[in-house]
């Protein structure tokens, strides 16, 4: 991996990968089959869990995918091999170390949208696919236009789809106190109680900003898990207070695309750093160790759209350290690393990290 060609062939695929057009990942599929180098697919351990906002919403591009695209997705998950279960019985089965089918898939949706009621419900419910929905309580209470209204949630919640929460005012939780998040918790947490009876059991960071301070309220709440917005594979050994989902918009909402991330496998990481992905170090020291049981890593390649030339170096056979070779931008920094696998699918592993502003 620290050849010439290697490291070119690096640079390659960071470019290739940030782009992230349907067009370039068939191409990388194909690319797939002559290096297939990784251990054995593993059935019943992993989930990908994709995550929309609005759905049928021109004018929003990037927070909207459109109905021909949700509808591919829906018709893909129908008749492609795939298994779409309710995230508490994913989590479930995280937590207890059951198995689950392979190709495991879960649906979500932020922020309350009401496209969620208008037009993404009709159309799971047709399909028989379960789904949740994270909620901001005062997006809700509001009265928008944009938004559900509380009764449309109750409606929801009456047949089966799981309400989540995605806090009081859909704060940037990495830019605020423990005692303010704390306090924004209790409050939306009191509005579902008072609204629906019930308080949500899973949590999805808002614009998926993830820290150490937040993530100890979150757990401190009760919540059982809690979802990031990277792009990445869930699986039993990982963080269950800052889970993948594979996030989808008009631009990045291709039927390939989405493909990939539903029969994408997990690459499992230990000992990441940083520790906290709120960071100071600008540009972030960024490594993980991959799991022994993954095998050779020829072909893994980290790519970010915030760092477009990224230092991808092994330590030793399993220690991976990536670098950007200048400061970036504050603010939320996406990195992704992929490798083939068996059966033309891919390993993903996903993060993000919030690089504070320098006062």
């Amino acid at each position: 991996m620290n050849t010439r060609a290697e490291k070119l062939r690096n640079a390659r695929f960071g470019s290739i990968f940030s782009a992230i057009s349907g067009a370039i990942f068939g191409a990388i599929c194909s690319f797939a089959l002559s290096t297939i180098t990784a251990g054995a697919v593993e059935a019943g351990e992993s989930a990908s869990i994709v995550v929309y906002q609005r759905v049928g919403n021109p004018g929003n591009s990037g927070t909207n995918v459109t109905l021909a695209q949700f509808e591919a997705h829906l018709a893909e998950l129908k008749t492609g091999g795939y298994s779409v279960l309710p995230l508490p019985d994913i989590i479930a089965a995280f937590r207890e170390h059951k198995p689950l089918p392979d190709r495991t898939v879960a649906i979500t949706i932020d922020d309350g949208y009401r496209s969620v009621y208008a037009e993404a419900w009709p159309r799971l419910k047709a399909a028989g696919f379960p789904f949740t929905v994270f909620v901001a309580t005062e997006q809700i209470d509001d009265a928008s236009r944009d938004f559900m209204t509380w009764d449309e949630i109750r409606a929801l919640a009456k047949a089966g789809v799981t309400i989540g929460s995605h806090g009081t005012s859909h704060l940037h939780m990495t830019e605020t106190s423990a005692a303010q998040n704390a306090a924004e918790i209790r409050a939306s947490n009191a509005r579902f109680m008072s609204e629906l009876g019930a308080v949500p059991t899973v949590f999805a960071y808002p614009y998926g900003e993830m820290s150490l301070a937040a993530r100890t309220e979150v757990m401190t709440a009760g919540y059982v898990a809690a979802f990031g917005q990277h792009s990445g594979v869930a699986y039993a050994g990982g963080d269950l207070y800052f889970l993948p989902r594979f996030s989808f918009d008009e631009t990045f909402g291709d039927l390939e695309r989405f493909r990939i991330a539903a029969n994408a496998l997990p690459l499992p990481v230990a000992d990441v750093t940083p520790a906290d992905p709120l960071t100071r170090v600008n540009p972030p020291a960024f490594g993980f160790t991959v799991d022994p049981s993954v095998g050779a890593l020829k072909g893994l390649v980290c790519y970010s759209a915030s760092a477009r030339n990224l230092k991808v170096e092994a330590l030793d056979a399993r220690r991976i350290e990536v670098r950007a070779d200048q400061a970036l931008a504050p603010g939320r920094m996406r990195i992704n690393c992929t490798m083939p696998a068996q059966d033309h699918r891919w390993r993903w592993f996903g993060t993000q990290l919030y690089i504070e502003k320098q006062h």
